[in-house]
């Protein structure tokens, strides 16, 4: 990634000015995963943020009858880890699609945000936007049926491109939203005979944004 395009992902994702960026951008480091890569495992002490440029981070855990579960999925513009101190991990980390996070050390951040204002602002809005994103999925979660959670979850990884490259691993969005693969496969086969969406091998993509965020229920 070019400086200048670091220096814009970083003032986007903390909301702040050009001097707030480099400051940061002088304290993270890149960190490329490859797919189902783990990032870290559930117990490691955390010392870190972790800001997502590009992919998904997937924190997942095993439950007493061996059942995975999905705890979180962290997108671009997110952050996870341990704030503001370090602390164990609840889960596993694990890449979902190449992953591309920035890395910085918790007390690296915590400082920055005690001596700069500018930070400071952008990262209680980077949690607050984090939290309200967190409080829709667990609502549809609790109020829209599974197809209903696969057609969301696709409108927003489509993003106001209509488009996901690479297309979604069925296996992996059926675990986002708390449903079985056949049901995620199932769901996507009916947007497939409508036309609603087409899939390639490079991406997919919604042909009727419309009709698919009417199926959302």
């Amino acid at each position: 990634m070019l400086e200048a395009e670091r220096l814009a992902v970083i003032r986007s994702v903390f909301s702040c000015e050009q001097a707030g960026a480099e400051a940061l951008a002088s304290a993270v480091r890149d960190a490329i995963f490859p797919h189902k890569a783990v990032i870290a495992h559930q117990g490691d002490l955390a010392q870190h943020c972790w800001v997502v440029v590009a992919g998904s981070a997937q924190a997942q855990i095993n439950s007493a009858d061996g059942q995975l579960t999905l705890l979180a999925s962290h997108g671009p513009g997110e952050i996870f880890g341990s704030f503001p101190e370090p602390a164990a991990l609840r889960s596993d980390i694990v890449a979902q699609g190449s992953l591309h996070l920035l890395c910085i050390e918790t007390v690296t951040l915590v400082g920055l945000a005690r001596h700069s204002a500018d930070i400071a602002h952008g990262l209680s809005l980077l949690f607050a936007r984090q939290l309200d994103l967190m409080l829709d999925r667990m609502t549809a979660r609790t109020t829209l049926t599974a197809n209903g959670r696969v057609y969301s979850e696709l409108l927003r990884l489509a993003g106001p491109a209509n488009r996901i490259e690479p297309p979604p691993v069925l296996s992996a969005l059926a675990l986002s939203v708390h449903t079985t693969r056949e049901t995620a496969s199932r769901a996507i086969a009916h947007l497939l005979r409508r036309g609603i969406v087409s899939r390639t091998e490079e991406a997919l993509v919604i042909l009727a944004p419309r009709q698919l965020a009417e199926l959302v229920a």
